[in-house]
Protein backbone atom coordinates (compact mmCIF):
# COMPACT_ATOMS: atom_id res chain seq x y z
CA UNK A 1 0.00 0.00 0.00
CA UNK A 2 1.43 3.42 -0.99
CA UNK A 3 2.55 5.84 1.84
CA UNK A 4 0.06 8.41 1.51
CA UNK A 5 1.10 12.51 2.30
CA UNK A 6 -0.82 15.33 2.16
CA UNK A 7 1.02 18.49 0.52
CA UNK A 8 0.01 21.98 1.79
CA UNK A 9 -0.22 23.58 -1.54
CA UNK A 10 -0.07 27.83 -1.56
CA UNK A 11 -0.67 27.90 -5.59
CA UNK A 12 3.37 28.63 -5.71
CA UNK A 13 6.11 26.95 -7.87
CA UNK A 14 7.99 25.73 -4.54
CA UNK A 15 5.02 23.60 -3.08
CA UNK A 16 3.66 22.38 -6.58
CA UNK A 17 7.19 20.49 -7.05
CA UNK A 18 7.20 19.37 -3.68
CA UNK A 19 3.92 17.61 -4.93
CA UNK A 20 5.26 16.48 -8.06
CA UNK A 21 8.57 14.94 -6.58
CA UNK A 22 6.38 12.96 -4.14
CA UNK A 23 4.27 11.83 -6.97
CA UNK A 24 6.92 10.25 -9.16
CA UNK A 25 8.69 8.46 -6.05
CA UNK A 26 5.34 6.80 -5.63
CA UNK A 27 3.47 8.24 -2.75
CA UNK A 28 -0.68 8.74 -2.93
CA UNK A 29 -0.78 12.35 -3.10
CA UNK A 30 -3.52 15.00 -2.17
CA UNK A 31 -3.16 18.66 -2.52
CA UNK A 32 -4.60 20.95 0.29
CA UNK A 33 -5.00 24.49 0.32
CA UNK A 34 -5.70 27.02 3.39
CA UNK A 35 -7.91 29.56 2.85
CA UNK A 36 -6.79 31.88 5.62
CA UNK A 37 -8.47 35.19 5.01
CA UNK A 38 -10.24 36.99 2.76
CA UNK A 39 -9.87 40.58 1.22
CA UNK A 40 -12.17 42.37 3.06
CA UNK A 41 -11.29 41.02 6.65
CA UNK A 42 -7.83 42.43 6.31
CA UNK A 43 -8.93 45.88 4.54
CA UNK A 44 -7.76 45.25 1.20
CA UNK A 45 -10.21 45.70 -2.00
CA UNK A 46 -12.00 42.66 -3.66
CA UNK A 47 -9.30 42.55 -6.34
CA UNK A 48 -6.50 43.13 -4.85
CA UNK A 49 -3.89 40.29 -4.77
CA UNK A 50 -2.62 38.69 -1.85
CA UNK A 51 -1.17 35.01 -1.36
CA UNK A 52 -5.01 33.31 -0.38
CA UNK A 53 -6.47 34.84 -3.85
CA UNK A 54 -8.74 33.19 -5.59
CA UNK A 55 -6.04 32.70 -8.30
CA UNK A 56 -4.01 30.90 -6.40
CA UNK A 57 -6.67 28.21 -4.94
CA UNK A 58 -6.85 27.89 -8.77
CA UNK A 59 -3.23 27.67 -9.82
CA UNK A 60 -2.91 24.50 -7.20
CA UNK A 61 -5.86 23.07 -8.48
CA UNK A 62 -4.66 23.55 -11.67
CA UNK A 63 -1.29 21.68 -10.42
CA UNK A 64 -3.54 19.06 -8.55
CA UNK A 65 -5.28 17.98 -11.89
CA UNK A 66 -2.39 17.66 -14.37
CA UNK A 67 -0.32 15.67 -12.03
CA UNK A 68 -3.43 13.79 -11.24
CA UNK A 69 -4.40 14.23 -7.36
CA UNK A 70 -7.46 15.03 -5.02
CA UNK A 71 -7.18 18.80 -4.49
CA UNK A 72 -9.20 20.33 -1.00
CA UNK A 73 -9.50 23.68 0.35
CA UNK A 74 -9.26 23.80 3.92
CA UNK A 75 -10.49 27.25 5.60
CA UNK A 76 -8.46 27.68 8.60
CA UNK A 77 -9.61 31.59 8.82
CA UNK A 78 -10.82 32.26 12.51
CA UNK A 79 -8.01 30.03 14.16
CA UNK A 80 -5.60 31.87 11.01
CA UNK A 81 -7.32 36.00 12.68
CA UNK A 82 -6.35 34.48 16.09
CA UNK A 83 -2.66 32.97 16.31
CA UNK A 84 -1.25 34.73 13.82
CA UNK A 85 -2.98 38.08 12.92
CA UNK A 86 -3.85 38.95 16.41
CA UNK A 87 -0.84 37.66 17.68
CA UNK A 88 0.89 39.86 14.87
CA UNK A 89 -0.62 43.03 16.17
CA UNK A 90 -0.30 42.41 19.80
CA UNK A 91 3.09 42.33 19.62
CA UNK A 92 3.59 45.09 17.69
CA UNK A 93 0.96 46.94 20.43
CA UNK A 94 3.72 45.88 22.88
CA UNK A 95 6.23 47.31 21.58
CA UNK A 96 7.79 44.06 19.88
CA UNK A 97 8.83 43.40 16.51
CA UNK A 98 7.26 40.13 15.51
CA UNK A 99 7.30 37.60 12.61
CA UNK A 100 3.92 35.78 12.06
CA UNK A 101 5.18 33.67 9.24
CA UNK A 102 6.85 31.43 12.12
CA UNK A 103 3.31 31.39 13.85
CA UNK A 104 1.75 30.47 10.76
CA UNK A 105 4.38 27.47 10.93
CA UNK A 106 3.39 26.59 14.48
CA UNK A 107 -0.53 27.27 14.76
CA UNK A 108 -1.92 26.33 11.38
CA UNK A 109 0.82 24.55 9.00
CA UNK A 110 2.28 22.15 11.36
CA UNK A 111 -0.62 22.03 13.72
CA UNK A 112 -4.11 22.23 12.66
CA UNK A 113 -2.92 20.92 8.92
CA UNK A 114 -1.25 18.25 10.49
CA UNK A 115 -3.95 17.24 12.79
CA UNK A 116 -6.60 17.26 9.65
CA UNK A 117 -4.33 15.30 7.30
CA UNK A 118 -3.92 12.25 10.39
CA UNK A 119 -8.00 12.56 10.53
CA UNK A 120 -8.31 11.71 6.84
CA UNK A 121 -5.47 8.41 7.36
CA UNK A 122 -2.56 10.80 6.01
CA UNK A 123 1.09 8.91 6.64
CA UNK A 124 2.53 12.59 5.92
CA UNK A 125 2.27 16.25 5.38
CA UNK A 126 4.18 18.13 3.15
CA UNK A 127 4.87 21.17 2.47
CA UNK A 128 7.95 23.26 -0.52
CA UNK A 129 9.66 24.77 2.32
CA UNK A 130 13.82 24.16 1.71
CA UNK A 131 14.92 22.53 4.60
CA UNK A 132 15.46 18.85 5.43
CA UNK A 133 14.54 16.28 8.32
CA UNK A 134 16.34 13.39 9.41
CA UNK A 135 16.37 10.85 12.14
CA UNK A 136 19.04 10.54 14.57
CA UNK A 137 19.24 6.51 15.75
CA UNK A 138 22.45 7.99 17.80
CA UNK A 139 19.87 10.52 19.61
CA UNK A 140 16.96 9.17 18.88
CA UNK A 141 15.13 12.31 17.87
CA UNK A 142 14.17 14.07 14.68
CA UNK A 143 16.39 16.34 13.39
CA UNK A 144 15.96 19.52 11.02
CA UNK A 145 18.60 20.84 9.40
CA UNK A 146 19.56 23.55 6.93
CA UNK A 147 18.76 22.98 3.16
CA UNK A 148 21.42 21.99 1.20
CA UNK A 149 21.50 25.64 -0.70
CA UNK A 150 22.05 28.16 1.66
CA UNK A 151 20.81 30.88 -0.22
CA UNK A 152 17.70 29.45 -0.18
CA UNK A 153 17.16 28.05 3.91
CA UNK A 154 14.31 28.18 5.58
CA UNK A 155 15.05 25.64 9.20
CA UNK A 156 14.79 29.81 10.71
CA UNK A 157 11.00 30.25 10.37
CA UNK A 158 10.43 26.44 11.17
CA UNK A 159 11.90 25.97 14.41
CA UNK A 160 9.17 25.43 16.58
CA UNK A 161 8.43 22.14 14.93
CA UNK A 162 8.30 19.09 17.81
CA UNK A 163 9.48 16.05 17.58
CA UNK A 164 5.92 14.42 16.92
CA UNK A 165 5.25 16.96 14.01
CA UNK A 166 8.73 16.42 12.28
CA UNK A 167 8.31 12.36 12.57
CA UNK A 168 5.29 13.08 10.15
CA UNK A 169 6.58 15.82 7.69
CA UNK A 170 8.61 15.69 4.67
CA UNK A 171 10.20 18.70 2.55
CA UNK A 172 10.70 17.24 -0.51
CA UNK A 173 12.79 20.50 -1.86
CA UNK A 174 15.82 20.59 0.63
CA UNK A 175 18.11 19.64 -1.54
CA UNK A 176 17.10 21.42 -4.34
CA UNK A 177 18.08 24.98 -5.81
CA UNK A 178 15.78 27.37 -6.67
CA UNK A 179 17.01 27.10 -10.49
CA UNK A 180 16.01 23.32 -10.22
CA UNK A 181 12.80 23.81 -8.97
CA UNK A 182 11.56 25.69 -11.69
CA UNK A 183 13.18 23.73 -14.36
CA UNK A 184 11.47 20.48 -13.04
CA UNK A 185 8.09 22.79 -12.98
CA UNK A 186 8.61 24.13 -16.43
CA UNK A 187 9.51 20.73 -17.72
CA UNK A 188 6.43 18.92 -16.33
CA UNK A 189 4.48 21.87 -17.57
CA UNK A 190 3.07 23.53 -14.64
CA UNK A 191 1.06 26.55 -14.83
CA UNK A 192 2.90 28.27 -11.76
CA UNK A 193 6.56 27.60 -13.55
CA UNK A 194 7.59 31.53 -13.47
CA UNK A 195 5.16 32.20 -10.81
CA UNK A 196 7.43 35.22 -8.57
CA UNK A 197 7.75 34.31 -5.11
CA UNK A 198 5.63 35.94 -2.79
CA UNK A 199 7.03 39.21 -0.67
CA UNK A 200 6.51 40.36 2.97
CA UNK A 201 4.01 39.06 5.05
CA UNK A 202 0.76 37.76 3.33
CA UNK A 203 -2.05 39.56 5.12
CA UNK A 204 0.00 43.14 4.67
CA UNK A 205 -0.82 44.66 1.77
CA UNK A 206 2.55 46.32 0.02
CA UNK A 207 4.55 45.56 2.97
CA UNK A 208 2.68 48.66 5.09
CA UNK A 209 2.68 47.43 8.35
CA UNK A 210 1.43 50.45 9.88
CA UNK A 211 -1.96 51.00 8.11
CA UNK A 212 -2.77 47.47 8.19
CA UNK A 213 -2.08 48.06 11.92
CA UNK A 214 -4.08 51.51 12.18
CA UNK A 215 -6.70 51.22 10.16
CA UNK A 216 -7.74 47.59 9.81
CA UNK A 217 -6.46 46.24 13.79
CA UNK A 218 -7.35 49.63 14.73
CA UNK A 219 -4.20 49.45 17.44
CA UNK A 220 -3.77 52.94 19.41
CA UNK A 221 -0.35 53.98 18.72
CA UNK A 222 -0.16 57.68 19.77
CA UNK A 223 2.68 60.16 19.30
CA UNK A 224 5.47 60.78 21.76
CA UNK A 225 8.69 62.09 22.22
CA UNK A 226 11.68 61.01 20.30
CA UNK A 227 14.89 61.02 23.05
CA UNK A 228 18.56 60.13 23.45
CA UNK A 229 19.95 57.43 25.77
CA UNK A 230 19.88 60.10 28.59
CA UNK A 231 16.56 60.73 28.17
CA UNK A 232 16.92 64.43 26.40
CA UNK A 233 14.16 65.01 24.51
CA UNK A 234 15.43 65.11 20.49
CA UNK A 235 11.50 65.44 18.73
CA UNK A 236 8.23 64.04 18.16
CA UNK A 237 7.86 60.71 16.80
CA UNK A 238 4.60 59.01 15.02
CA UNK A 239 3.93 56.44 17.57
CA UNK A 240 6.16 53.33 18.37
CA UNK A 241 4.38 50.84 15.64
CA UNK A 242 6.31 52.98 12.71
CA UNK A 243 9.41 52.46 14.37
CA UNK A 244 11.92 48.92 14.99
CA UNK A 245 15.54 48.59 16.33
CA UNK A 246 18.43 49.88 14.10
CA UNK A 247 16.26 52.20 11.72
CA UNK A 248 17.85 55.20 10.65
CA UNK A 249 15.59 56.56 7.53
CA UNK A 250 12.29 57.94 8.01
CA UNK A 251 12.79 59.41 11.68
CA UNK A 252 12.05 63.19 10.01
CA UNK A 253 14.71 64.62 12.70
CA UNK A 254 18.42 66.42 11.33
CA UNK A 255 21.49 65.57 13.41
CA UNK A 256 25.19 66.05 12.45
CA UNK A 257 25.58 62.68 12.11
CA UNK A 258 23.52 59.70 11.96
CA UNK A 259 20.80 58.77 14.86
CA UNK A 260 19.34 55.34 15.16
CA UNK A 261 16.22 54.09 16.99
CA UNK A 262 18.32 51.33 19.82
CA UNK A 263 15.48 50.99 21.79
CA UNK A 264 11.63 51.36 22.54
CA UNK A 265 9.68 51.67 25.49
CA UNK A 266 5.88 50.98 25.78
CA UNK A 267 5.67 52.86 29.54
CA UNK A 268 7.05 56.45 28.60
CA UNK A 269 6.09 56.14 24.71
CA UNK A 270 9.40 57.40 23.79
CA UNK A 271 11.90 56.07 21.04
CA UNK A 272 15.35 56.17 22.10
CA UNK A 273 17.99 57.42 19.44
CA UNK A 274 21.50 56.92 19.44
CA UNK A 275 24.68 56.35 17.55
CA UNK A 276 25.14 52.85 15.81
CA UNK A 277 27.45 52.08 18.63
CA UNK A 278 24.58 52.13 20.94
CA UNK A 279 22.72 49.29 18.47
CA UNK A 280 25.26 46.57 19.75
CA UNK A 281 23.64 43.99 22.44
CA UNK A 282 26.39 41.09 24.25
CA UNK A 283 23.37 39.13 24.86
CA UNK A 284 20.06 38.77 25.13
CA UNK A 285 17.19 36.48 26.78
CA UNK A 286 14.91 34.45 25.08
CA UNK A 287 11.53 32.83 25.81
CA UNK A 288 8.97 30.02 24.87
CA UNK A 289 12.11 27.83 23.97
CA UNK A 290 11.43 24.90 21.44
CA UNK A 291 14.31 22.62 22.04
CA UNK A 292 14.74 20.16 18.62
CA UNK A 293 18.18 18.48 18.38
CA UNK A 294 18.09 17.78 22.41
CA UNK A 295 15.68 16.91 24.68
CA UNK A 296 16.95 19.41 27.20
CA UNK A 297 19.83 21.68 28.27
CA UNK A 298 21.11 21.31 31.81
CA UNK A 299 24.04 23.48 31.03
CA UNK A 300 25.98 26.04 29.17
CA UNK A 301 26.27 24.69 25.27
CA UNK A 302 28.07 26.88 22.46
CA UNK A 303 25.95 27.28 19.25
CA UNK A 304 25.54 29.36 16.15
CA UNK A 305 22.51 31.96 16.56
CA UNK A 306 20.50 33.96 13.88
CA UNK A 307 18.42 36.79 15.85
CA UNK A 308 16.97 37.41 12.24
CA UNK A 309 16.09 35.45 9.33
CA UNK A 310 18.41 37.42 6.73
CA UNK A 311 21.20 37.63 9.40
CA UNK A 312 24.28 35.87 8.97
CA UNK A 313 25.12 33.05 12.28
CA UNK A 314 26.68 34.35 15.14
CA UNK A 315 28.80 32.18 18.00
CA UNK A 316 27.46 32.17 21.15
CA UNK A 317 26.98 30.87 24.62
CA UNK A 318 23.27 29.33 25.50
CA UNK A 319 23.18 29.46 28.97
CA UNK A 320 19.78 27.63 30.65
CA UNK A 321 17.24 28.98 33.31
CA UNK A 322 15.47 28.15 36.19
CA UNK A 323 11.62 28.87 34.09
CA UNK A 324 12.58 27.23 30.33
CA UNK A 325 14.29 30.47 29.35
CA UNK A 326 17.84 31.28 27.80
CA UNK A 327 20.24 33.58 28.30
CA UNK A 328 22.67 33.83 25.30
CA UNK A 329 26.15 35.30 25.66
CA UNK A 330 27.39 36.81 22.00
CA UNK A 331 31.05 36.08 21.62
CA UNK A 332 30.66 39.29 19.61
CA UNK A 333 28.32 41.90 20.41
CA UNK A 334 25.46 41.59 17.63
CA UNK A 335 23.91 44.49 16.12
CA UNK A 336 20.02 45.52 16.17
CA UNK A 337 18.97 42.63 17.94
CA UNK A 338 15.17 42.78 18.48
CA UNK A 339 12.37 42.10 20.76
CA UNK A 340 9.99 39.83 18.86
CA UNK A 341 11.89 38.47 16.94
CA UNK A 342 13.20 34.76 16.54
CA UNK A 343 16.38 33.23 17.92
CA UNK A 344 17.35 30.37 16.30
CA UNK A 345 20.44 27.85 17.77
CA UNK A 346 22.26 26.02 15.29
CA UNK A 347 24.92 23.13 15.49
CA UNK A 348 26.43 23.34 12.52
CA UNK A 349 23.33 22.69 9.93
CA UNK A 350 21.50 21.20 12.36
CA UNK A 351 19.01 22.94 14.28
CA UNK A 352 19.28 22.63 17.93
CA UNK A 353 16.22 24.82 18.49
CA UNK A 354 14.78 28.40 19.33
CA UNK A 355 12.65 31.11 20.97
CA UNK A 356 11.27 34.72 20.94
CA UNK A 357 14.22 37.32 22.29
CA UNK A 358 12.22 39.30 24.94
CA UNK A 359 15.07 41.31 26.01
CA UNK A 360 18.73 42.40 24.83
CA UNK A 361 21.01 43.41 27.49
CA UNK A 362 23.82 45.74 26.00
CA UNK A 363 25.72 45.91 29.35
CA UNK A 364 27.75 42.47 30.47
CA UNK A 365 26.72 44.06 34.30
CA UNK A 366 23.60 42.08 32.91
CA UNK A 367 24.50 38.90 31.96
CA UNK A 368 26.19 37.62 34.94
Amino acid sequence: MAIKVMVAMSGGVDSSVAAALLKDEGFEVIGATLKLFSNEEIGLEHQARTCCSLEDVEDARAVAMRLGFVHHVFNFGELFRQQVINRFAASYANGETPNPCIDCNRFIKFDKLLERALVLDMDYIATGHYARVEFSEERGRYLLKKAADPSKDQSYVLYALTQEQLKHTLFPLGNLKKSEVRAIAESRGLVNAKKPDSQDICFVKDGDYCSFLENTMKVSSPHGNFVDSKGNVLGEHEGLIHYTIGQRKGLKLSFEKPKYVIRKDLGSNTVVLGDESELYSEGMLVKDVNLISVEELSAPMKASVKTRYSQKEAPAVLIPLEDGSLLVRFFEPQRAVTSGQAAVFYDDDTVIGGGTIVHTPSQREDLL
